[in-house]
């Protein structure tokens, strides 16, 4: 690397498989990821999604397809680039400091076998100390920091070298939840103003939210969507997708019936005189075996006394910071979780609840084979 002009990496995996012997980690996947944004890649344990970024990194080498970075094929037909030849680096789940380094040092190893003058490699180790808050460290030892100090010596490691990529593996799951929140925050904040493109993995669908201008959902080796949070959020593609992104609660239903060509209207298995208004999926059907999916913000809470609502019973209250979550129990024994309201309903409160057709949604409930 020398001191050419920066530009952000365009990503394009096309079709690209991915076996360990007779297991298939990575199944056909193939996604683009423009320069300068943030994908993150959501999914459980096994889904794939540490195989992808192994391979988009060079670390491992994927069965068949094709992956471009920039401009460069660095994966495809007889053809496989090195992980230092890629214009990348990585902020690792552990770490990866050198123990014997200084902070400073840590920083600036990117740039050491550069042809940057060292006047500039040392001025920028400096902004980058200043960058993540981290200057009074600078001559400490990695054995000497906590969990989330080491964590912005990687980070800044990973943005001084300006190269085009960065890749994050779950760099947050070894830190507390306070320290989550601040670190995601400054990782969001400085991968932007880098200018870089990142592409960073987790299971956490409030993280991926968070922090992405897209995210791809996987299960089983496959992309299995790919879209803006919001999109996902409200238009999930399929039963997998709705229950990993995080629901309130699922509820079978009959007697469906639309009504325009995005609402549908449904019967509640616990309140069979009710029909409530939800929103048909635009990517899955609901032909035989329908459920309502409810997102906890389609959730409102409401006294007993009230005319409308489905009955309820609050069976679990806890205090979050801006308001209360209720676990309220509804119909025989099913029950819908991290219901928000300001004002505390007491276990055992008989309420009605009320449900906004935006964040409620029908579909099959059975996954995609």
């Amino acid at each position: 690397m020398n001191s050419r002009t920066f530009q952000p990496s365009r990503v394009e995996v096309t079709r690209v498989r991915k076996e360990f012997g007779t297991k298939v980690a990575l199944n056909g996947v193939s996604l683009v990821v423009e320069p300068g944004t943030f994908t993150v890649l959501l999914g459980p344990s096994g889904s794939g999604k540490t195989t992808l970024l192994r391979c988009l990194a060079g670390i491992e080498q994927p069965t068949s397809g094709q992956i471009t970075i920039g401009d460069k094929v660095v994966f495809g037909p007889g053809k496989f680039v090195s992980p230092e030849k890629r214009d990348l680096s990585m902020v690792f789940q552990d770490y990866a400091l050198w123990p014997h380094l200084s902070v400073r040092k840590n920083i600036g190893f990117p740039l050491v076998s550069t042809s940057m003058p060292r006047a500039e490699r040392v001025l920028r180790v400096d902004n980058m100390l200043e960058r993540v808050g981290i200057e009074h460290l600078a001559d400490r030892y990695p054995n000497e920091l906590s969990g989330g100090e080491q964590q912005r010596v990687a980070l800044a490691r990973a943005l001084s070298a300006k190269v085009g990529l960065v890749l994050f593996d779950e760099p947050l799951s070894n830190l507390d939840a306070d320290r989550r929140e601040q670190l995601r925050i400054e990782i969001a904040t400085l991968t932007r103003d880098a200018g870089v493109t990142a592409v960073y993995i987790t299971h956490d669908q409030s993280e991926a939210f968070a922090l992405a201008d897209r995210v791809g959902v996987l299960r089983q080796g496959e992309l299995v969507q790919y879209s803006r949070p919001e999109k996902i959020y409200r238009h999930p593609k399929s039963a997998f997708v709705a229950r990993f992104t995080g629901i309130s609660g699922e509820f079978a239903v009959s007697n469906v019936r639309e009504i325009s060509g995005k609402r549908v209207e449904v019967r509640l298995p616990f309140a069979p005189h009710m029909f409530i208004e939800a929103t048909k999926s635009e990517n899955s059907p609901y032909d035989t075996d329908p459920h309502l999916f409810v997102r906890a913000a389609g959730v409102t809470l409401h006294p007993e006394a009230s005319v409308d609502g489905a009955p309820g019973v609050i069976r679990d209250v806890a205090y979050n910071g801006r308001g209360y979550e209720h676990v309220v129990e509804v119909g025989d024994k099913e029950t819908l979780t991290k219901v928000y309201a300001a004002d505390r309903f007491e276990r055992g409160d008989c309420v009605k609840v009320m449900f906004d057709p935006v964040s409620c949604f029908v579909m099959n409930a059975q996954e995609e084979a």
